[in-house]
């Protein structure tokens, strides 16, 4: 059946959603956010013919339809990133953290742990391509992009962006890592096959126990993720990522993010930048 009309969330719906994306996810979804989760959910609802939030939380919970929890977490996860967003984080992991990290080793590990559609990973490859052509450096590097959304991945994967994403990129970055349609009416441009080759996609909830993750790692980018958890959570999903880093390795968070309190084993060397000691 089509709707007519925007489908109400009504209280008692809203709270069964509200501590399902907490618990599964670790959003917080305080009262506040209800007009913001009743908005995001409404294609659910139409693509489903369902009237109503109770119709729909029924198929979600009753029937305990998997591909549709997968579907709405998907939609009600914020997923906002940008080419070159917090700049000084790049600057240090050049100047810095790199420098330190790969003393001695053939090959590192770099982890975006809140990838979205792709953007920081694919910085990240750029940063240690022109880390390794600033220091002649041939170390060699693999970059893990994880997140929970599914299309976001799949967005990273095909690693197409438009030219309006790559606005704040620089015209030097522009010409070594973007590829332009050779369509003059398109405004996609792709990443370059050697950087994508560098980046490797997986699906993970940053709340699960098991990150299902093999490689233990150098650098990690978590940022501006912590800020949606609350702070049990967030000293819990620290101490899971903690604890696939090496030694000496290095944590990047978000510029309004902290973990002033937290015992974690690892130390502040900068604004929102963390060593494992």
């Amino acid at each position: 059946m089509e709707q007519s009309s925007v489908a109400r969330l009504e209280e008692r719906e809203f709270r069964k959603l509200s501590q399902f994306i907490e618990r599964e996810v670790g959003i917080k979804m305080p009262p506040a956010k209800k007009i913001l989760l009743e908005s995001r959910l409404q294609k659910r609802l139409r693509i489903h013919s369902h009237r109503d939030f109770r119709e729909y939380c029924d198929f979600l919970f009753e029937q305990n339809d998997r591909q549709e929890l997968v579907e709405m977490i998907d939609a009600i996860t914020t997923n906002k990133t940008d080419f070159m967003r917090e700049p000084a984080h790049f600057d240090f992991l050049v100047e810095k953290a790199l420098p330190d990290v790969v003393r001695g080793k053939g090959h590192i590990n770099l982890w975006s742990a809140a990838c979205s559609t792709g953007q920081e990973p694919y910085n990240l490859a750029m940063f240690m391509e022109e880390f390794r052509e600033r220091a002649s450096s041939c170390v060699e590097y693999s970059i893990r992009a994880t997140d929970i959304s599914k299309s976001c991945l799949q967005k990273g994967r095909n690693a197409l962006y438009s030219l309006k994403d790559i606005e704040d990129v620089n015209l030097e970055f522009k010409k070594k890592y973007f590829l332009k349609s050779r369509d003059p009416k398109s405004d996609q441009v792709k990443i370059k096959s050697h950087i994508r080759s560098r980046v490797n996609f997986q699906s993970i909830n940053l709340m699960k126990d098991d990150y299902g993750l093999k490689e233990t790692y150098d650098i990690v980018f978590c940022r501006n993720v912590l800020i949606y958890f609350d702070r049990k959570n967030q000293h819990e999903v620290i101490g899971r990522i903690s604890s696939h880093m090496n030694l000496g390795a290095y944590l990047f968070l978000g510029h309004s993010e902290s973990m002033a309190g937290m015992n974690s084993g690892l130390t502040s060397v900068a604004s929102s930048i963390y060593k494992k000691t």
